[in-house]
Parts: C-alpha cells; structure tokens; sequence
C-alpha cells in the first residue's frame, strides 16, 4: 500500500504533462477552428508534396545523424570501459560538460565555427585547404554535425552503461576459448551491448526527428520541428493543422521505434 502511495505523485506528473497535452494534440488534430469533427487537417498534409518532402528530409536527416552518432560512440564506449575507473568518470564528466551549456549558446559556437571566415576556414586555410570553405559549410551538413554534437552524449552514456555491466568473465572465457580481440569483440560484448545500443538509437533518433533551431541556425532551411513550431506561433497559426503535423510526427516516430527494438530479442546471452 505504501508502494502505491509513493507513486501517486508521478502518475499525477504522468497525467497532467504527458497524457493531458496528448490528447489536446489529438483532439486538436481531428477539429477545426470552430470545434467540429472532420479530417481535413489529414487531407491537407496528403496534398501537400513540401509538408510530405519535409518529413522525409527530418527523417532522412534524423536517421544519418543517428547513424554517425553510433558509429563515433559504440569503440568510444569500449574504450571508455577499458580504463581505469578514476578515468571513466574524468571521461564521463568530459562527455556530459557541453551539456552545461545553453542548447542555443552551442548552436551559435557552431555558427562561428562553420561560417565563412570562421575557425575552422581559418584553420583549413593555415593547411592550405582554405578554398574548401570559402563561403562557409551550410546546409545538411552543418545541420548534421550539429545535431551529432548534441546529442552524441545521448548515445555514449546508455552503451557505455551496458558495457560496463557486462560480466568480465565472460570475455576472459571468450578469450581463453582461443578467440581473437576482434571475435571477442563481436560474438560477446556486441550481443550484450545490444540493450544499450537500442536506448542510445532511440535517445538520439527522437530528439533529432523533431529538433528545432539547429536546422534553422546552421542549414538555413526549416526541418519538421521547426514547420511545426511556425503553426502554433505568429501569423498564420494553425493549432489544428499543427496538431495533425504533431500526431503524425509521433505515430512515424513510434513506427521506427518499434521496428528498432525488433532488434533487440531480450536476451541476453552471448555466443562464443
């Protein structure tokens, strides 16, 4: 019975700012202006080729930046759990100190750094590869590597987490078994790491379907987050169109995460 009093509060936090402001959304979605019934909203965004091209750009955006993400942190996380553990938390801290910052404050010292004269021009140009930016890096590009140095702390820390929870003696058993660094590698830690991949995917995935200000900063164009935010906001605000933008945001969202964690079988038992 206590049990349950002590989770009073956080259904009553579940109630009020995650299923209350849901249901607004689908409301929102499936009304007009004057509160009737129709599915309008819906035919609209079928008709629609930009609104259509623009989710397929957040995702295809979304899903590179993920990829590069994982890429970077999966051998980061293995060897962050090679080391001594006084140097994991310095490592750790180091990961987790960008955070810190404002989220805007880190896109604009990206702004600087990617514009035509900026940091990175000058360091290019001290090599000789100045030519290469000399109207500065804009567009997806900046867009994904802003997006992969915001939320790369998002992947690292789950995979890590998990690695660093694997029983040692099963790698030493995959070792004494005759098997190579590398096979190790893929047939124990990789199989046992899954659970921590998966969190890091969808940690860094959604954030980055629906992130607003980055593409606006640094590629100068609006991805799905921010054409969302324009229909709840200014001239020309359409909550109810917003809304249905929103709910289908979320239902692709949910699809890929659904198709993701089909990877993950939930056991966790490796194969030597």
């Amino acid at each position: 019975m206590r049990s349950k009093r002590i989770g009073y509060p956080y259904t009553l936090w579940m109630a009020v700012f995650v299923v209350v402001p849901l249901l607004m959304v689908i409301w929102y979605s499936f009304t007009d202006s004057s509160g009737a019934f129709t599915f309008s909203n819906f035919t609209k965004l079928a008709g629609s080729e930009v609104l259509i091209g623009s989710y397929l750009d957040s995702l295809k955006i979304s899903l590179i930046s993920t990829a590069i993400c994982l890429v970077i942190a999966y051998p980061f996380s293995y060897f962050m759990t090679k080391i001594s553990v006084s140097a994991q938390k310095v490592v750790n801290m180091l990961v987790m100190l960008p955070m810190w910052m404002n989220f805007i404050l880190r896109i604009c010292a990206w702004m600087m750094i990617l514009q035509k004269d900026g940091i990175l021009y000058g360091i290019l140009s001290v090599l000789g590869f100045g030519g290469a930016l000399k109207d500065g890096i804009y567009g997806e590009t900046a867009v994904v590597i802003g997006i992969v140095y915001n939320f790369l702390p998002f992947m690292i820390l789950p995979i890590y987490t998990t690695m660093a929870k694997i029983d040692k003696s099963l790698i030493e058993a995959g070792q004494d078994l005759g098997c190579s660094g590398m096979r190790v590698l893929s047939r124990v830690v990789f199989p046992l790491s899954i659970p921590g991949v998966i969190t890091g995917i969808t940690m860094v995935f959604v954030p980055a379907a629906s992130t607003i200000v980055i593409s606006q900063r640094l590629g100068n164009f609006n991805m799905l987050g921010d054409t969302i935010e324009g229909y709840y906001k200014g001239q020309g605000a359409d909550m109810h169109f917003g809304s249905t933008l929103s709910l289908v945001l979320m239902v692709v969202i949910l699809i890929s995460i659904a198709v993701i964690n089909r990877f993950d079988n939930g056991e966790d038992l490796a194969v030597v």
